[in-house]
């Protein structure tokens, strides 16, 4: 547990945060920012003993370096659900403390899912710029897919997974999932093999986690099941899937299109996939509205506070 004191405590920021919550943290605590330091090795000598917490992003992360660098490093509060850009194996080791933001975001990022499964299926982007071309005074626009009976595989049912479950449901669509084991409450079908899930859907979401143990999950024999008919929905990370064999298997009509959201080297995107029309590409936006980032940022105040007097996280990792 922390003790508590009267001293102000210091935090190391790994990377800007949204303006409102940054600003809220700098008046409540002793702040430094990791982004402006030039020599970090001389700060850390100079600064790392007085550092007890870190706030920081699932974009931004934090390395075991840093946190060895901070010998009295006691907890690392971050601002997102994701926490793969975490070294956690060195939190455990040293004893410091994690919490996310899970739970808060959830909504957002299952419509993020279903608009981008609803754009592909009926090329709504494709669309737009058909029309923005002046191509619809001489052309027709292609045929979409129907959504009502078709399958939505979701891989991962958690929290997300279920919103998006829920979303695709109101839509007619038929619902299975596969994931680590079965769930005992809930209405949809379980499938162990997560070839066999692609094998027999028509739109694959992707809702797991990122980090070692989903590394590359989709690849080229998971795309070949989905097939010529298929669509691939990521709104994970984009660590799940090989983007290198995402890339030849839309260049090369193995599955129908894809919707992404997240990438493998973001902000960089493969040019391959910005010339495909097919494709539907946004910026890692998924629980990008103004509620959930206040929810988000809430949650954050929340956890550094609830530590600094109790020693305990809301939402602990």
């Amino acid at each position: 547990m922390s003790e508590t004191t009267n001293q102000t405590p210091t935090l190391l920021l790994i990377g800007p945060l949204l303006p409102a919550l940054q600003q809220q943290i700098e008046s409540m605590y002793t702040v430094y920012k990791l982004w402006d330091v030039e020599d970090k090795n001389t700060f850390f000598k100079s600064h790392g003993d007085s550092i007890q917490g870190i706030v920081t992003s699932g974009i931004h992360g934090c390395k075991g370096e840093v946190m060895r660098a901070l010998p009295n490093l006691k907890v690392i509060v971050s601002f997102g659900v994701g926490y793969d850009a975490i070294d956690i194996a060195t939190a455990r080791d040293r004893g410091v403390a994690v919490s996310n933001t899970p739970g808060v975001l959830d909504d957002c990022v299952a419509d993020t899912a279903f608009a981008l499964l609803i754009d592909v299926a009926r090329g709504i982007s494709a669309a737009d710029r058909f029309v923005r071309n002046g191509r619809w005074l001489k052309e027709k626009f292609p045929l979409g897919r129907k959504l009502g009976g078709k399958t939505c595989g979701i891989v991962g049912l958690g929290n997300i997974g279920k919103a998006i479950a829920k979303r695709v449901s109101a839509f007619d669509m038929n619902v299975a999932y596969y994931g680590r084991h079965q769930q005992a409450d809930v209405p949809y079908r379980y499938e162990p093999d997560l070839k066999a899930l692609a094998s027999q859907s028509d739109f694959l979401v992707l809702a797991v986690p990122g980090g070692n143990a989903t590394h590359h999950l989709i690849g080229t024999d998971v795309l070949q099941a989905l097939g010529k008919d298929g669509f691939l929905i990521n709104i994970a990370r984009g660590s799940v899937v090989d983007e290198a064999a995402l890339v030849s298997a839309l260049q090369q009509g193995v599955i129908a299109g894809a919707g992404l959201d997240v990438f493998a080297h973001e902000p960089e995107v493969p040019q391959p996939l910005l010339e495909m029309d097919n494709v539907v590409l946004t910026p890692h936006l998924g629980s990008g509205t103004h509620e959930t980032r206040q929810a988000m940022a809430d949650l954050v105040l929340e956890n550094l506070n609830l530590y600094f007097t109790s020693g305990k996280l809301k939402t602990p990792v």
